[in-house]
């Protein structure tokens, strides 16, 4: 497998180290959102799953197998399947969060409806049941379907801890593992489920894949407040829909009576002034939080790395490892 020193970018190495595999996801992706009753669903799963993004989660699936030695059919299924629940959380994200864009593009549920972006969610999540259960194995089956019951219980949990400022880093932790790493470490560890690796391998590539998931959220989560045009991030987005996350959970544990009030306003009580984003930003200047948030997503990349110890060197294993550096990298 060539590695493009061309792509600078690790998960650009990935995708070109990938590319033929990738194609054959896409072209199944495309088979399997088809529906011959309801055109409704193609157009709606197309205008997603078009739009670009990294496939981030199906490489990892593919990577896990061929850094397992797989040699059969069945990783471009479960590749496949995972992009499905991935595709479908994010019909059903944009609705609940009453999202106008996504990658640059109007959302599904602004396009057409709510109503329409539910149903074609439901819609990919059946299909990925039937993709799992081509592969004939039931640990896919479990680990699959586990992860996906965790993504749900995750969304629940943010529902009901938002704008609560109780809200500790345990629950947001919780909440991370549920909604983002809970499919990162599903798409590695059913690589290696699927080459009929040893458990410890298969834990290795579950670990892997769990810091990544966590990582990869709270430097998202961070972006918000850090971000530029280059990452694709509008600054404040999170304050103005008065999510807790973890700079925010942090600034309101050191906060003083005057700090907390104003946190009460804004996130609590969703009282919004102009100005008040920059005040949040001073704040979270003041007690360092976004520092040490940025240092608790280099440590969980840095357990994502070593994770990987116990796996054979290959080009994939490298990709991986640069791919945890880079994450955290897109922040200052």
């Amino acid at each position: 497998m060539s590695l493009d020193h061309a792509a600078t970018k690790p998960h650009d190495r990935l995708a070109a180290a990938l590319s033929e595999e990738m194609e054959a996801v896409n072209l199944l992706i495309r088979e399997r959102m088809a529906s011959e009753h309801a055109p409704r669903i193609p157009e709606v799963t197309a205008h997603l799953v078009e739009a670009g993004g990294k496939r981030l989660r199906p490489m990892l699936t593919l990577a896990s197998a061929n850094l397992c030695g797989y040699e059969g059919p069945y990783h471009v299924h479960l590749a496949a399947t995972v992009e499905f629940i991935h595709t479908a959380t994010l019909l059903h994200d944009d609705v609940v969060d009453e999202s106008a864009q996504r990658r640059g593009r109007p959302t599904a549920n602004l396009l057409w409806d709510n109503t329409s972006s539910v149903l074609v969610g439901d819609y990919l999540f059946a299909r990925s049941f039937q993709l799992m259960t081509e592969t004939g194995s039931l640990d896919v089956l479990r680990i699959l379907s586990n992860a996906a019951a965790t993504i749900a219980e995750g969304e629940v949990l943010q529902l009901t801890a938002a704008s609560n400022l109780a809200t500790s880093e345990a629950t947001y932790l919780q909440v991370v593992r549920g909604k983002t790493a809970a499919l990162f470490s599903a798409a590695m560890e059913v690589g290696g489920v699927i080459a009929g690796r040893d458990a410890e391998t298969v834990q290795a590539l579950f670990d892997y894949g769990d810091a990544l998931g966590v990582g990869f959220q709270i430097v998202d989560d961070l972006l918000d407040y850090q971000g530029t045009d280059a990452t694709g991030k509008n600054i404040g987005d999170d304050f103005r829909e008065r999510k807790l996350t973890l700079p925010v959970i942090r600034a309101v544990a050191a906060a003083d009576a005057e700090e907390r009030a104003f946190w009460v306003r804004t996130i609590e009580k969703g009282r919004q002034e102009e100005g008040d984003l920059q005040t949040a930003l001073d704040l979270l200047a003041k007690h360092g939080t976004l520092e040490s948030t940025r240092a608790d997503a280099l440590a969980w990349m840095e357990r994502a790395k070593a994770a990987l110890d116990p796996l054979p060197g290959h080009d994939l294993k490298d990709m991986l490892l640069d791919l945890a550096d880079y994450v955290v990298a897109r922040v200052r």
